[in-house]
């Protein structure tokens, strides 16, 4: 069933667990997703990123999401991944998307919150949720680029009583892409925020190679999504590569499917810790 972020996190924040988002770039890395929600029974966060919409994946993308949705009972959010503004969030509203992203943490403090602002109502009107950026998270995603930029503490609050965003994702040297060295995260900043007035569930960009005690950490301190591109890719990647000898399509890609759904379950059970979904009231 499709839901929105806020509804997701609300449960996440009761279980003091994680909701996985993971960006889909095509069919077959969708099912694989869904193979390991449907086996591990967690709600998921289905993300379309910028690399997707410019190769004009979205409405294709989008139009799957919604019929594998509709078939299961599992919470599942049609996620905008880096928003860029206004317009391309009302495009994927329109599309029927439930969450979007607006960052503007390039921007300056100001900006980013007028903008902000704007793409909150333009949510709300859709009955939408919507995530926001404070801190630039490093590394490359999708062809863009951000630097190392830890949250400003002092602008959280603002930001936060000016906007009322429902998540907000931190830059605590986070970084997208796989790790080349063990990251550095600081985790004094997330228990700052956490600390502060009507805080929203907080969010951390750049799961992929993150050591598993540093997940565990961030959750017990505060995280409640955690995103997940690279390590998907690279899974369907080297599924591909081991059978592509073979010149078998399906069994190619049946292979490549398993390689992220064991990715999608190990996340899953590492976000969840001992929580359990229930189900429908």
């Amino acid at each position: 069933m499709l839901t929105t972020l806020k509804d997701v996190l609300t449960f996440a924040e009761e279980k003091n667990a994680a909701i996985p988002h993971f960006n889909i770039d095509n069919l077959e890395t969708i099912e694989a997703i869904m193979d390991g929600v449907e086996a591990e029974q967690w709600p998921v966060i289905l993300s379309v990123g910028q690399g997707a919409i410019k190769a004009g994946q979205v409405v294709y993308l989008s139009d799957l999401v919604k019929r594998i949705a509709s078939e299961t009972d599992i919470p599942v959010v049609l996620f905008l991944d880096h928003g860029i503004g206004y317009e391309q969030a009302k495009m994927v509203l329109d599309l029927g998307f439930t969450s979007v992203m607006f960052d503007g943490s390039r921007l300056p403090l100001e900006e980013n919150i007028r903008i902000s602002r704007q793409v909150k109502e333009l949510a709300e009107s859709y009955g939408a949720s919507i995530e926001c950026e404070l801190g630039s998270i490093g590394g490359v995603e999708d062809g863009m680029k951000g630097g190392h930029n830890l949250v400003d503490l002092s602008q959280v609050e603002p930001f936060v009583q000016a906007v009322h965003p429902d998540a907000l994702a931190i830059g605590i040297g986070n970084a997208h892409g796989m790790y080349k060295a063990a990251p550095s995260f600081d985790f004094d900043r997330i228990r700052a925020c956490r600390q502060m007035k009507d805080i929203p569930p907080l969010v951390l960009h750049g799961g992929s190679g993150t050591p598993d005690p540093m997940i565990r950490k961030a959750i017990e301190l505060g995280i409640r999504k955690i995103n997940v591109a690279t390590e998907l890719r690279m899974a369907f990647m080297e599924g591909l590569e081991e059978t592509v000898g073979k010149r078998d399509f399906y069994p190619m890609l049946k292979h490549a499917k398993e390689k992220v759904t064991a990715v999608v379950v190990q996340k899953i059970r590492l976000f969840r810790g001992s929580a359990v979904w229930e189900g429908k009231e």
